[in-house]
């Protein structure tokens, strides 16, 4: 019971910090690197050696860099102007 109490804290801290960045890139990253750690950790509560923080670590950074990458920033508001200097809202391009 305890693993998993610790595993959902881990997943839950992680999904707080998931896919910070501005651009895509650096959400890519810090996908990866929330990624790595949290599968680190799980694989490692879980399989209670190092080969399954190994495993764990390399599943987690790529699922972190994949949903990084499609991921978008949140409140993030896109605006252009028309001719007569009128600000509205449009799709944003990542």
């Amino acid at each position: 019971m305890k693993k998993i109490s610790s595993l959902v804290a881990i997943s839950a801290l992680a999904l707080g910090l998931a896919a910070c960045g501005e651009t895509r890139n650096e959400r890519t990253l810090s996908g990866a690197l929330i990624g790595t750690g949290v599968g680190a950790a799980a694989g490692g509560l879980i399989a209670g050696n190092a080969t399954g923080a190994l495993v764990g670590g390399a599943v987690g950074a790529g699922t972190g860099a994949v949903i990084g990458n499609q991921s978008r920033p949140a409140g993030r508001r896109c605006y252009a102007t028309n001719r007569y200097g009128e600000r509205y809202r449009v799709p944003c391009r990542y």
